[in-house]
């Protein structure tokens, strides 16, 4: 199965490094095409506008959404099932659903389609994703533990501040990941609301189908896939040290 998985990125970082054009015959190894990319201004500026947006939407959709599943995890009965069945709308929705609405928004607001639309809409996405990463932790929380900062005489902003949030941090930096993730991969809701100048890799990889895909993408993809590999390794690396530390090790 994993070899299944795989098998297809494997070929595409041996074909980043092919001296021809072709994926179907190995003409000898090269690195043409990774200098290539470097001097390919349409692909530079799509991966500009990737992790541009990317980061921010995280960024934004991470705060809101802990705040808003902070405020969903306090209420009670009705309220509390509305709001949740709300939320999770987007998420089992279709996607293309939820691009043509929110392009529609757009329209009736008379927004211009461009960056600013394509940053909001990958909000928006990503905003029910981060609540459902970090409600799990809040109810895992004790019941009792933020009402003991506050007779202790916590303010309420400091008792989330030092007690609610540390506690769920697992929750929020996974939420974060997912909103990042989401956005990198993202095609169809910034299809419907980008606009003209403003593309991220999907849209360009999209448009290049058309006419073939150019090997930079190879070379690109095989040096995201490589910066995810590392960053995986450093986190689990991390991950051992603090647990070494606490057993004593």
């Amino acid at each position: 199965m994993f070899l299944f998985l795989y098998a297809p990125i494997f070929a595409l970082i041996l074909f980043s490094f092919n001296d021809t054009k072709s994926m179907a015959v190995w003409r000898g190894f090269t690195t043409k095409w990774y200098v290539q990319l470097f001097n390919n201004e349409a692909i530079l500026t799509a991966l500009y506008y990737t992790v541009t947006i990317a980061v921010i939407s995280s960024i934004i959709s991470t705060v809101f959404g802990t705040l808003t599943a902070i405020g969903i995890h306090k209420m009670r009965g009705k309220r509390k099932k509305v709001l949740l069945n709300i939320n999770y709308l987007p998420v089992v929705n279709t996607e293309i659903v939820t691009g043509v609405a929110m392009m529609s928004l757009f329209v009736f607001v008379n927004m211009d389609f461009g960056f600013n639309t394509m940053l909001i809409s990958h909000i928006m996405f990503s905003t029910p994703y981060v609540i459902l990463s970090v409600l799990p932790r809040l109810r895992s929380m004790p019941d009792n533990l933020e009402e003991a900062a506050l007779d202790l005489g916590a303010t309420p902003f400091y008792a989330i501040r030092k007690i609610i949030l540390p506690q769920i941090k697992p929750g929020i930096i996974a939420g974060f990941l997912m909103a990042f993730t989401m956005s990198i991969d993202d095609f169809v809701i910034s299809f419907f609301n980008t606009g003209n100048g403003v593309s991220n890799i999907s849209i360009e990889v999209y448009s290049m189908a058309r006419r073939g895909i150019k090997p930079e993408i190879n070379a690109l993809s095989t040096l995201m896939f490589t910066v995810v590999i590392i960053l995986l390794l450093m986190s689990n690396k991390k991950q051992s040290i603090v647990g070494n530390r606490r057993n004593g090790g």
